[in-house]
């Protein structure tokens, strides 16, 4: 119990467990559920264990830990013993990512283990719609096919560079573009490709149930500022709710004025904020 009777790593057989934390906000748990969906909670699949906080015999609290650590409903006493016992001296994620005041509270407490921070990001909406958008959809909008992954890749690459700061192909190696791919063969990927040109590109990177995730929203600097991005992202809305799940959430950065207009535009609400730690 490393020290406390209310903490412990979870087995896969208590993975109803954590699906009923998840359940108790399926839009903003959307992640997590689908880790939980597609890893089965097996540590050797998940990458990492998915810790629990029990309240008199109940679990009130969980935490992923692996290439990501995400916290679950987590309570400040949950936090407390998360960042003592379930998170390692020295970090092997590359972020923190939840629920903003869980997740800065969790920082506050692994900053003198982990830190400094690439980038402490503590205000992104957490964005819904569950309607077809508001503008008119593009309708150059369409899956990737898994013959483009080449024209496709390099406009990842660059989103994921400008997004983080760091390129994808140093921080994985082959592990992004595999990512990419993946993501392609499930339909998961879509774009406006002219003339082997990505001008736009968005992707599906988690689904459970009603609910699905979008990522990786890019638009070509050559076409930035022209309308482009409001109509394009109404048709993967568009898309997304008849093939994949009715229920589309994203999360952007709050400085990131443009990108909060288009959303806005495309009708989606704020359902909650998050906070993102890269390190």
């Amino acid at each position: 119990m490393l020290g406390t009777t209310n903490l412990r790593v979870l087995t896969p057989e208590e993975m109803p467990l954590v699906r009923s934390l998840t359940a108790l906000d399926p839009a903003a748990n959307v992640f997590l559920q689908h880790r939980l969906d597609v890893t089965g909670m097996r540590p050797r699949w998940m990458g990492g264990r998915m810790w629990g906080w029990f309240q008199d015999e109940r679990i009130v609290s969980a935490c992923y830990v692996a290439s990501n650590v995400v916290p679950l409903n987590a309570t400040p006493e949950a936090v407390a013993a998360f960042a003592e016992h379930a998170l390692p001296p020295a970090p092997r994620a590359a972020s923190i990512v939840g629920p903003r005041e869980t997740v800065m509270d969790l920082w506050t407490r692994m900053t003198p283990l982990w830190g400094p921070a690439r980038s402490v990001r503590d205000e992104q909406p957490f964005l819904v719609i569950d309607h077809d958008g508001l503008v008119a959809p593009d309708p150059r909008v369409r899956r990737v096919l898994l013959d483009e992954v080449d024209v496709l890749y390099p406009a990842s690459v660059a989103m994921f560079t400008e997004e983080v700061g760091v390129d994808p192909e140093v921080m994985s190696g082959s592990a992004y573009r595999a990512r990419v791919t993946q993501l392609v063969g499930q339909g998961w990927s879509f774009a406006i490709i002219e003339d082997d040109t990505v001008l736009f590109k968005a992707e599906v990177g988690a689904a459970a149930g009603d609910v699905c995730q979008v990522q990786g929203v890019y638009v070509h600097p050559d076409v930035r500022g022209q309308g482009l991005a409001a109509p394009a992202m109404a048709a993967v809305v568009q898309q997304v709710r008849a093939t994949i799940a009715p229920v589309v959430t994203l999360y952007v950065n709050g400085h990131n004025v443009p990108a909060r207009r288009t959303y806005d535009r495309v009708g989606f609400r704020q359902h909650t904020t998050f906070a993102t730690i890269l390190l």
